[in-house]
């Protein structure tokens, strides 16, 4: 813990005075073997108790708390104690003389006696605190983040907030240690990592290896994207590589700058690493076999270097670090059947003897990922032992592995009865503690990082019932992270989108530009629309406007897109997008990404690109994705799912022959369709080849008439049909709401001139079209528009 200098000097003044009182009462408190020991020194010594013996009296009694068996029994003995009445009265008298490290000490003791925070002794500490920040805040705030309440941690967010002008903006190390308060408390509040990160900015040549890698990591915790910086760390970074030949220096540069190097600066980087590796620790082994994780490393033999390294030292690791190393290796599709045996049997002792739900979950999820994974009685036996202590996080980690064990199992034709029976145990809990929730905010830090099959199958529906029933608690704090959770969910709310729309219209002024896209995310999802649409999106666009040129580029891109699936099409946005220092921007930091979000940013951005062509063409935005899109459709399209098998056969016969109808054709602007099919005005199928049109190739580009591509190619009062058969991806989870997507492709299709056909999978799947005859019957009403005894003649 940091020592802060006193604020007061009489406080030392007056502890100089007596150093003999003081030294000989502390001995004596030293030779104390219980706590009544130390009670009766109070007793006979309050009067001459100074502010130093008072901290230390609190250290002591917290020392013999520490070695109990039943802490909570003893913690209300103590506390309950006459005595402690009078070291509660003698910190109350003595605390303005404490030197900040006392008084930190003492408000922490006091939260682990269980002394209430409306407590006038918590009270009091806490006052005082307040009253020294203005001389050492953000040193206190990283000592105290641990121990204080919530609205403690608002308070002090907001008094930092007022005094950040009057911080010396040379002091890196203030602004350091403010996001470094904010990751203590798991707090992403934009207002103030933005300007810290403007002091980062304007410093970034004179940040050290040290600090660059520490501000990172904390911003990396915090969700906290920052291009520019990252942009320019990366090149002080790259500037740093000829200068670290240690170990220590160059494996915290590995790691700090090998996920977002390029492809020379990682090849440097692992040549480099590969030199060293015989000196590597066991952390730092641990630390680079991370980093390779993240760089999605194909270095064979580095990786074979380090997983032999982290082999010898296998018995050094903690519970959490033996999960890393089998997440890490088996993404980097290493294979040595001696390293997993031992790895397996570490992870198995360990299991015999822990007690901690977190750490049984993590050996749990590391033995499921191994080759040939298999729990026996004792690993059942201790899951079950913790799960009434578990959150939905710890459950939901038992469930992805225990899924894992029954899909193993099934294939070996191995017994899954155990694991079931676990996974209803697993249900039970999970409903149980949402039931039981009475706290959004809560309920916020077990949701935000959920995923998996277990928890959308299972939990999903009781999940959305707790949140409807804590709707009230929505608010301008926790409104991004709601929606954020509601996105992954696939499943549509009305009155969740409803309230989360209505606050951001009353508290907009609260809420970060930062967090505007995941508060539209779920609209764009789901396709739905609030109530007073057009005012909705464009508060949050007005909000933005002033934000354009600091976003990231990526973000940006994300936004459009969203946006554009809800047919809206803020012309300043697109404006910013779709211009050439933007794209150039966006291009640097495509460099600095994963290959996984990269070609999902470029995807994107394809998409609002063809989005703004079609529905926007007034804007005059050209269209530049041509060799994107041959390249991307070059590439294996894939086979047909049995659905479309069966609607394949179905529309040649209807059609008159196979020659009638197109399967995965690609139209202009490269939208991909399940099926094409033509009818004359008449509404006779046309054969492909009987006229002048060249269907299921690439397309040419007419910039001149973009919505009429298709159209000018037919015979007069000929139409061109598209079916799309719409899987479960296609809808919400819980009710048949077609999703935006799918909704935009049927808008461009229709621009492209198509008639549109959607076959959901419910209507295919169903009861009324379990015979062919009656899906053929189907398909010709949906073509043909006529009763189910029409037949082509």
């Amino acid at each position: 813990m940091f020592r802060l200098r006193a604020i007061c000097p009489f406080s030392w003044r007056v502890f100089h005075f007596r150093p003999f009182s003081c030294e000989t009462l502390i001995r004596q408190m030293d030779k104390c073997t219980d706590e009544e020991q130390v009670f009766d020194l109070i007793e006979k010594n309050k009067a001459i108790f100074s502010e130093k013996q008072v901290g230390y009296a609190f250290n002591i009694l917290w020392q013999f708390q520490k070695q109990k068996t039943s802490l909570f029994k003893s913690v209300e003995c103590i506390r309950d104690h006459p005595q402690f009445l009078t070291l509660y009265n003698l910190t109350t008298n003595k605390m303005e003389f404490m030197n900040d490290d006392n008084l930190v000490n003492v408000l922490y003791i006091t939260q682990h006696f269980a002394v209430e925070a409306h407590d006038p002794l918590v009270e009091a500490l806490v006052t005082e605190a307040w009253r020294r920040l203005e001389r050492s805040l953000s040193v206190l705030m990283v000592s105290i983040s641990s121990l204080i309440s919530q609205r403690f941690q608002d308070q002090l967010v907001n008094k930092t907030e007022l005094l950040f002008d009057t911080i010396d903006s040379s002091q890196v190390n203030i602004a350091r240690r403010i996001v470094q308060f904010l990751r203590n408390i798991k707090y992403s509040y934009y207002p103030l990592l933005e300007r810290c990160n403007k002091v980062f900015l304007s410093h970034v040549n004179h940040l050290d290896l040290e600090s660059i890698s520490k501000i990172l990591s904390l911003y990396h915790f915090l969700q906290f994207h920052s291009f520019e910086f990252v942009l320019m760390a990366k090149k002080r970074l790259t500037e740093m590589i000829p200068q670290f030949d240690h170990p220590a220096s160059f494996v915290k540069l590995f790691v700090a700058l090998g996920p977002m190097a390029g492809p020379e600066e990682k090849k440097q980087l692992e040549s480099t690493i590969l030199l060293m590796s015989e000196e590597l620790t066991s952390q730092q082994a641990l630390a680079v076999m991370g980093a390779m994780e993240e760089m999605e490393s194909r270095n064979s033999r580095l990786i074979k270097k380090i997983a032999s390294i982290l082999h010898k030292h296998l018995d050094d690791y903690k519970p959490v670090e033996l999960l890393k190393i089998t997440k890490a290796l088996i993404f980097l599709h290493f294979q040595s059947k001696e390293l997993f045996v031992k790895l397996k049997e570490l992870l198995h002792s360990y299991l015999k003897i822990s007690v901690k739900p977190s750490e049984i979950s993590s050996l749990v999820c590391a033995i499921s990922m191994l080759p040939s994974p298999h729990l026996d009685e004792v690993g059942i036996s201790r899951i079950e032992a913790v799960l009434p202590q578990c959150d939905l996080n710890d459950l939901n980690g038992f469930a992805t592995s225990i899924l894992r064990w029954i899909q193993y199992d099934c294939m070996h034709l191995d017994s899954t009865g155990k694991q079931l029976k676990l996974l209803q145990k697993l249900d039970h809990y999970g409903h149980q503690s949402l039931q039981k929730c009475n706290n959004l905010n809560l309920l916020w830090e077990e949701l935000k990082s959920l995923k998996g099959d277990w928890f959308a199958q299972s939990l999903l529906e009781e999940t959305i019932a707790t949140l409807q029933r804590l709707v009230d608690e929505i608010n301008y704090m926790n409104v991004a992270g709601i929606a954020s959770f509601i996105s992954r969910t696939n499943c549509l709310s009305t009155l969740l989108l409803d309230r989360i729309a209505s606050v951001v219209l009353q508290q907009i002024e609260k809420i970060h530009p930062f967090s505007v896209l995941a508060i539209i995310l779920p609209f764009s999802i789901l396709n739905y629309d609030p109530p007073q649409r057009n005012e909705f999106f464009g508060t949050c666009i007005q909000h933005l406007n002033s934000y354009l040129t600091l976003l990231d580029p990526l973000m940006l891109v994300f936004l459009g897109f969203s946006l554009a699936t809800l047919e809206y099409f803020p012309e300043d946005l697109l404006k910013t997008i779709f211009n050439i220092k933007f794209l150039d921007r966006l291009d640097s930091q495509l460099e600095l990404l994963c290959s996984s979000l990269n070609r999902r940013v470029q995807f994107r951005l394809m998409e609002l690109n063809r989005a703004v062509c079609l529905e926007c063409p007034e804007y005059q935005i050209p269209w530049f994705h041509d060799r994107f899109c041959q390249q991307h459709y070059n590439k294996d399209i894939g086979s047909m799912n049995g659905a479309q098998q069966q609607i394949s056969k179905m529309l040649a016969e209807i059609l008159g022959g196979i020659n009638c109808v197109k399967a995965s054709v690609l139209t202009p602007y490269y939208h991909m369709i399940d099926f094409e099919c033509i009818l004359d005005k008449r509404k006779k199928p046309l054969p492909y080849g009987s006229h002048n049109i060249t269907l299921g190739k690439l397309p040419e580009m007419h910039w001149e008439s973009n919505t009429q591509i298709v159209g000018s190619r037919l015979p007069p009062g000929a139409e061109r049909i598209a079916l799309e058969f719409l899987d479960l991806r296609a809808f919400c989870t819980n009710i048949p709401h077609l999703k935006g997507k799918s909704a935009m492709k049927k808008r461009h299709l229709e621009i492209l001139g198509y008639r549109v056909i959607q076959i959901p999978h419910f209507e295919w799947n169903s009861m009324a079209l379990s015979t062919k005859d009656a899906r053929m019957d189907y398909l010709r009403e949906r073509i043909f528009g006529e009763d189910k005894k029409y037949s082509r003649k």
